[in-house]
């Protein structure tokens, strides 16, 4: 499996659009659109998990810089999470805290 990294996207981007989008390339396993955790709103990316690589390289091909609710999408393959995003993820979200 592939995921693919979307951003530029307009905030009333749904998930269905975004799968029906993808879904001319290959099978789409899943859409997640990234929401922020405070407000609930959308983040303006998203992640598109296709089931093979070629499938996934050739709608990063022919998606890149197409128009979709007016806005025009960057695609690139999503990197994997480092050691360290990963250890940052699991502690406090004290660097949110302001220090008095």
């Amino acid at each position: 499996m592939t995921n693919i990294f979307v951003r530029n996207l307009d905030p009333t981007t749904t998930e269905t659009q975004l799968k029906d989008l993808f879904a001319a390339y290959g099978t789409v396993v899943t859409v997640t659109i990234s929401t922020d955790r405070d407000t609930g709103g959308p983040r303006g990316f998203a992640f598109v998990e296709m089931a093979d690589a070629a499938s996934a390289q050739a709608a990063i091909i022919s998606l890149n810089g197409f128009r979709l609710n007016d806005r025009a999408l960057e695609l690139n393959e999503a990197r994997p999470k480092l050691e360290s995003d990963l250890e940052r993820d699991a502690t406090s979200r004290e660097h949110r805290r302001h220090k008095m």
